[in-house]
């Protein structure tokens, strides 16, 4: 897929944010900040620390941040690589920031008692919702699982849909909003959590994480995701480096871009089919012209 490099020289980029003045938001994870990309140049917005990941403008205008609490990096034949928990990993945490002034609040650390160990991706749903994936957190000899999340930005609830996955990351909304969907880092799956007409998520039969809408036919890892105006999940493709567009009725295709570690695409432009990638171990933010029109985000400000 042909493409124009917008940014480079980037700690790790992902969460990107389109808007309206043909800027791109954003976080370098591994240089702990929230930061604009823009006429040639990149400026720093916040800095939050710890690890920086999933964006979202949320229904105030701020922005709303999933913080991992950081990782350890290598450098690995020139590519940048996320590792275990860092030995300053500050804990996970949903956080709230003022894009006027760059303060950051804290929302959420603990979800019923329980810490969050590394929240990755978000999304706000047409009622002011937002839903939010945690990773979880590796260690050198242990790991803790990953749940998929649902809160009020003013930090008053959280509540947990579903625990015990080996790296939820990824989410979205179907169009009607009946559906949401995590990409599952480890395994290459995308689950997904049915929706009632109150807001409810479906029982589900014993055992299952979620339902099963896919699984990548090879190794690779699940990163984040966007979803596009006919309802195709696009997810992230580590180690087959590209953009997996997946029907939800399981059909697929995908989409490469020179970087093993591709973790993040979002859209925008008049269209919705300007498609910025995130190309995270060289660096880059990339814009591409996508096949089909991209889902227009709740309260993003295109």
């Amino acid at each position: 897929m042909d493409f124009e490099v917008l940014a480079e020289g980037l700690r790790f980029p992902e969460g990107p944010v389109a808007m309206p003045d043909g800027s791109v938001i954003l976080v370098e994870i591994a240089r702990g900040t929230v930061s604009r990309c823009w006429n040639g140049k990149t400026e720093v917005i916040a800095t939050p620390g710890g690890g920086p990941n999933g964006l979202a403008l949320g229904p105030d205008g701020a922005l709303y941040l999933c913080n991992n609490g950081g990782f350890e990096w290598h450098d690995v034949g020139g590519m940048t690589i996320p590792g275990h928990a860092a030995k300053d990993y500050s804990g996970g945490r949903i956080e709230r920031i003022d894009l006027a002034t760059g303060k950051v609040e804290r929302l959420y650390d603990t979800v019923d008692g329980h810490k969050l160990s590394g929240p990755n991706d978000i999304v706000f749903d047409r009622a002011g919702n937002l839903w939010f994936t945690d990773l979880g957190k590796n260690y050198h000899r242990s790991i803790d699982r990953g749940g998929v999340y649902r809160a009020r930005p003013d930090g008053s609830k959280v509540e947990e849909i579903a625990y015990g996955g080996t790296g939820f990351n990824g989410i979205g909304l179907s169009p009607d909003e009946k559906t949401v969907y995590a990409a599952e880092t480890d395994t290459g799956k995308l689950w997904a959590w049915d929706l009632d007409a109150d807001g409810a998520v479906a029982p589900l039969p014993p055992g299952f994480l979620g339902r099963h809408v896919f699984t990548y036919p090879g190794h690779v890892f699940f990163d984040s995701l966007a979803v596009e105006a006919d309802g195709r999940v696009c997810v992230a493709t580590i180690l087959q480096g590209g953009v997996t567009a997946i029907e939800p009725d399981g059909k697929w295709a995908h989409h490469p871009f020179p970087d093993l570690i591709v973790t993040n695409i979002c859209f925008g432009g008049a269209d919705m089919k300007d498609a910025f990638v995130t190309l995270s171990s060289s660096g880059k933010l990339v814009k591409a012209r996508w096949p089909r029109p991209g889902l227009k985000l709740n309260f993003a400000q295109y």
